[in-house]
């Protein structure tokens, strides 16, 4: 009765933990227990031993789990320093050797009987050659004494032939050579010219001041070159007046250029606007019909537009307005503006008078031992003349500007000839081309016709600008030409 009483229990704890008390019980009653079920963690703990593949298995082909991948034995592609200079000089080891096998027939076939027809000296030139290429490829480490890398033969030219060896040419050599040799940096300070004009044949290099970024000297010249080119593009007409329109006429045009002088005066607006502003005008005007009610309108527009291109800080559409006594609305001018932004599509950059007056202020101060601050007044000051007469608008500003120049050395002094060969070569214009122009702009000085537009004069009568515009130039000017 206790033996059947303990069985069940025994079976039925088979897979609790085994004792000595149970042991022992079980070999007194002589009952085999089953086997201990494994639990969940005990067979985690089997899968996860058994995934490992045994040692055996890594040389079974055929088996799922080998999958391993190749360990990469020749990796050609590593971009550390010293494994390149190892794979370069290995590849060089392999060339070397393959040139020196071919030495020998190589230097044997120089002994054919040369072709009837082409000379010995032309023979041993090429195996003079050919002898010089293989000692320089063999003879010299993978670095020149430039520390440039010589490219490495390809698998074709490890296999060329003889002929094409003996095929290259001394002057394939010296074409390696000269290609192969830095540029030296040409300084060019003077250039000889054929004609003089009292100061001396020499050209006085203006762009040789590399220090002052400033002056973009590495580029100016290329850069005026293509404001030259830029100013033959988008020129007004000449003649809008008399073929466009019929409800403004010259005067009408000069009275609101005088007007927009005292308004850049009043908001203290750059030069550079002024003159862009004059352009936009006389753009606009070439194409495009206007009434006189109008005009006042285009000009404050294109001065708005002018302000938003070169001033820091534009005056607002607001005091535009206000500046016209409120003749015009804000939504006026914004209309206006998109006219103007339209017909012109959006392309506001252009070279002006000033543009080119800049460049030649320099050239000209070049044969002045101290610069002269009456010069460049006095040319702003012609220059600004201009843009009020509307005859102007037949001559390029690059001429307007030299002429400007010319005529404001000549009125400061007229002991030297204002004129030299360094001006010429900046300006690109002979005395002879300038002669209408500087005629006309000493009549503007002047004022013989007696202007009553006096916005500019009154602006350069004042001290900051030195009054130059009290000067006069003598009416001589005519033997100069």
């Amino acid at each position: 009765m206790v033996k059947e009483n303990m069985l069940p229990s025994i079976s039925e704890e088979c897979t609790a933990r085994m004792t000595r008390s149970r042991a022992a019980a079980s070999r007194a009653s002589s009952v085999t227990l089953p086997p201990k079920v494994p639990t969940k963690q005990e067979m985690k703990k089997v899968t996860r031993g058994n995934s490992k593949r045994p040692a055996s298995d890594e040389n079974n082909p055929t088996g799922l789990q080998n999958k391993r991948r190749a360990v990469f034995k020749d990796v050609t592609n590593v971009l550390c320093d010293t494994s390149n200079r190892n794979c370069f000089n290995a590849s060089k080891i392999q060339t070397k050797n393959k040139i020196q096998a071919k030495r020998v027939p190589a230097a044997k076939a120089s002994k054919v009987t040369p072709v009837p027809g082409v000379s010995l000296k032309i023979l041993q030139d090429q195996e003079d050659t050919r002898k010089y290429k293989v000692e320089e490829e063999t003879g010299k480490s993978g670095f020149d004494t430039q520390g440039s890398m010589f490219s490495l033969k390809s698998e074709e030219m490890q296999q060329s032939t003889e002929s094409d060896i003996r095929g290259c040419s001394l002057a394939d050599l010296r074409l390696e050579e000269q290609i192969s040799r830095k540029p030296t940096p040409c300084m060019k300070d003077k250039v000889e010219v054929g004609e003089n004009y009292g100061n001396g044949p020499e050209i006085t290099d203006i762009d040789s001041d590399h220090e002052d970024p400033l002056m973009c000297s590495l580029y100016a010249p290329d850069i005026y070159s293509n404001l030259r080119v830029a100013e033959l593009i988008r020129r007004p007409s000449s003649n809008f007046m008399e073929t466009l329109q019929r409800d403004i006429s010259q005067s009408m045009r000069g009275i609101l250029i005088d007007w927009l002088v005292e308004v850049s005066e009043e908001y203290k607006l750059a030069s550079d606007t002024l003159y862009l502003t004059v352009y936009f005008i006389d753009r606009f005007l070439s194409q495009n019909f206007i009434e006189r009610q109008k005009l006042q309108l285009l000009g404050i527009t294109c001065m708005l537009i002018a302000s938003k291109y070169e001033e820091i800080c534009a005056p607002r559409v607001e005091e535009f307005c206000f500046i016209t006594d409120n003749t015009y609305s804000r939504a006026e001018v914004l209309k206006m503006e998109s006219e103007v932004l339209n017909y012109l599509s959006f392309q506001l950059s252009t070279p002006t008078v000033e543009t080119f007056l800049r460049r030649f202020l320099h050239a000209a101060h070049a044969s002045h031992k101290v610069p002269s601050v009456e010069l460049d007044y006095l040319a702003y000051y012609l220059a600004e003349l201009t843009l009020v007469d509307y005859s102007f608008l037949k001559f390029l500003p690059s001429l307007v500007a030299a002429s400007a120049v010319f005529l404001a050395q000549w009125t400061l002094d007229q002991s030297s000839y204002p004129w030299n060969s360094t001006l010429e070569h900046y300006t690109n214009y002979k005395v002879p081309d300038m002669k209408i122009t500087v005629l006309a702009l000493q009549e503007l000085q002047l004022n013989t016709s007696s202007c009553p537009l006096n916005a500019v004069r009154e602006k350069y009568k004042n001290q900051k600008y030195k009054s130059v515009a009290t000067l006069t130039s003598p009416k001589t000017l005519h033997k100069l030409f």
